[in-house]
């Protein structure tokens, strides 16, 4: 028997992957799977769906870059990256970032340190890739927490997306799946206020509008998703 709330007990940063394809166009991701896999030489590893755009970069060029975020980063950071794609938007656009040796873009808005890794072997490993590879370029960015995993879900309300590895769907803290109503409870009362009033989450991201009506033409400004995703919270 596999538990998906075991899961939950391991424990992650956040991380922004990115790459540049092999006609030049900057992409990225966002991604948890990123860690170190050796100190002699550095060496590192990170999974991405096999869906994305930046895993099809990275396998063209065999090298990435990642951005670790930190606790200051916003949910419309980590929306551009994580909820949309790069064949439809310019990721990079209004974003501070910096080329690396490598030719990579290292995102700089709301990062606590940049790494560039050169990739050296391919895993399988079924929706996923697996990259490992020696690190070449490290560096500081900012003396900030980084932002971890727990956080982004505990206190930004981060939902993770579909094609991230470790996404195993709304999971309660007793180890069963959630129903919609559940989460739409537990949103109701992390936003509790005197008085009654209205809000729409975003059942794909979990952002929340404050308002009583959305208009017909609405999409949410973190994962792009048009106003039939949103749910209902009455307060």
């Amino acid at each position: 028997m596999v538990e998906r709330s075991a899961f939950h007990t391991l424990s992650y940063g956040l991380y922004l992957i990115t790459a540049i394809t092999s006609d030049g166009r900057k992409v990225g991701c966002v991604a948890n799977t990123f860690q170190q896999a050796a100190s002699k030489p550095p060496m590192a590893s990170v999974a991405l769906n096999k869906e994305n755009v930046t895993t099809q970069a990275i396998l063209e060029t065999g090298r990435y870059g990642v951005s670790v975020l930190s606790q200051t980063a916003t949910m419309e950071l980590i929306g551009q990256f994580g909820f949309k794609s790069s064949n439809e938007i310019d990721k990079y656009e209004g974003i501070a970032f910096d080329l690396s040796e490598m030719g990579i873009p290292n995102v700089l808005a709301s990062t606590v340190a940049v790494f560039d890794v050169d990739v050296v072997e391919r895993v399988d490993v079924g929706t996923h890739v697996m990259f490992i590879g020696p690190v070449v370029e490290a560096r500081k960015v900012a003396d900030e927490q980084p932002l971890t995993y727990a956080y982004y879900h505990e206190v930004l309300r981060g939902k993770t997306p579909p094609k991230a590895a470790s996404y195993t769907g709304d999971i309660s803290e007793e180890g069963t799946q959630e129903t919609a109503e559940e989460t739409a409870e537990k949103a109701t009362e992390q936003l509790n206020a005197d008085g009654p009033k209205f809000a729409w989450r975003c059942t794909i991201c979990g952002h929340i509008e404050m308002v009583d009506e959305l208009p017909d033409d609405f999409v949410c400004p973190i994962c792009g998703v048009g106003k039939e995703m949103f749910e209902r919270i009455e307060l």
